[in-house]
């Protein structure tokens, strides 16, 4: 499978997804994090993501975060809340972007730091399809949403930028909450966060990672999406590993074709 992995990671294998009949259940964590401001004024300072928790009490701290993003489409921003997705900062934030006319650059500062206070912001009615791709593979999706009030569709992405396996709807009432606050500049008070894991099985795949993911909204019914998302290391062998662990297969392969040789 480690093998298979690699091949994938450099294109040789295009895809190793399956349609499942239903999508299996998403996972909850608990979201670690430092606020740069206390009382009345954390929802508007820079919060940090340290780690996050699983059920199982599993701590990851090992992010990769997104280093390119495309803009497929998004409604035309032209003044007060038209458009679709911007880029939204922390009132006092100092990490991260704004931006309400997003830009490709811009979409890729947003989601290439920990600032949770930093975020795609969604006009309620607005649609928008992203393409996000990773530093590095991941083997789970994180994301959190300001409000807990809409929803968002996801979906793998192959070395081809081919979309594989499921798209899954997720619907941000159904997510927990992560025990934080956010008030951005394109709202006027503090509002909730969620947050929700996503495995490669929830998005109907056989592999163990992937290296990008395509993000949308579809208007009106979806309520504007405000999101962060980003993902966890996959265990990956290096190159030189699997080159000795082939030199080695080969080594065995060897040994038994002489003793059958011999028996013979």
């Amino acid at each position: 499978m480690k093998i298979r992995q690699l091949a994938a990671a450099t294109g040789i294998v295009v895809s190793g997804a399956i349609t499942l009949s239903a999508p299996a259940q998403a996972f909850s964590f608990t979201t670690n994090y430092t606020q740069a401001l206390s009382g009345n004024l954390a929802s508007k300072g820079d919060i940090m993501l340290d780690s996050v928790t699983l059920e199982n009490g599993k701590t990851i701290n090992d992010f990769t975060l997104i280093n390119s993003a495309n803009i497929l489409s998004n409604d035309i921003y032209t003044g007060s809340n038209s458009g679709a997705a911007s880029a939204d900062i922390g009132d006092l934030a100092t990490t991260g972007i704004s931006l309400e006319a997003l830009t490709d650059e811009a979409g890729k500062i947003v989601m290439n730091n920990l600032n949770l206070n930093n975020i795609i912001d969604t006009e309620d009615k607005g649609k928008f399809v992203l393409d996000l791709k990773f530093e590095q593979a991941v083997d789970n999706i994180l994301l959190w949403e300001r409000g807990q009030n809409s929803r968002l569709d996801i979906q793998a992405l192959d070395a081809n930028n081919n979309v594989i396996g499921n798209m899954l709807h997720l619907n941000s009432r159904d997510w927990d909450y992560a025990g934080f606050d956010i008030n951005t500049k394109e709202i006027g008070s503090a509002q909730k966060v969620g947050s929700i894991g996503v495995s490669m099985a929830d998005l109907g795949l056989t592999t163990q990672y992937i290296s990008a993911l395509r993000v949308s909204s579809n208007g009106k019914s979806y309520n504007g999406p405000d999101f962060k998302v980003l993902g966890s290391v996959a265990d990956i062998p290096e190159p030189s590993m699997l080159l000795g662990l082939g030199a080695v297969v080969a080594g065995l392969a060897a040994r038994r074709r002489k003793s059958a040789e011999a028996a013979a």
